[in-house]
């Protein structure tokens, strides 16, 4: 279903736009993709959740999954919460972001099993600020953790 209104300069109402696209193809019980935005509230649309493999939309939820809230597989937005999570705050087994948590995460306070950032919280830290059994940071260079980081992440090590 697709749903594109034109803006009517009289009516407040016709001037927000709707856009909903949905693909008629259906894996795993979802559509291959899924756009949604908007709201029209004569004819009680409220679309702003996308549900597919891909999906985009303020709230979007899918395999690949891009909006404000966006929860999946890969998973980018302000809030993203997926196996790979990109965003502000990003939550996931691999996670980059402002806040990051997870299994390996890397951003400005990142907490997890493996974590990179100015405030590194985990099991290997690497930071500014690194907190955890092994650290790598200016006043600690646990010879664990350069192993991790070579072994893992070579290109992280200048040396």
């Amino acid at each position: 279903m697709a749903v594109l209104r034109a803006p009517d300069s009289g009516d407040k109402a016709a001037s927000s736009r709707t856009y909903d696209r949905s693909a008629g193809l259906r894996l795993f019980g979802l559509p291959l993709f899924d756009f949604a935005s908007g709201s029209d509230p004569d004819r009680g649309l409220m679309r702003e959740h996308a549900h597919g493999i891909i999906a985009v939309g303020k709230i979007a939820t899918g395999w690949i999954a891009i909006g404000f809230i966006a929860k999946g597989g890969l998973a980018i937005g302000s809030v993203a919460t997926g196996i790979v999570a990109i965003g502000g705050v990003a939550t996931g087994v691999f996670a980059l972001g402002g806040c990051a948590f997870g299994g390996i995460v890397a951003g400005g306070l990142a907490a997890g099993f493996a974590a990179i950032g100015g405030l590194a919280v985990g099991y290997y830290a690497v930071g500014g600020c690194a907190i955890g059994k092994y650290l790598l940071s200016p006043m600690e260079r646990s010879p664990e953790a350069i192993e991790f980081l070579r072994r893992w992440f070579p290109f992280l090590l200048m040396e």
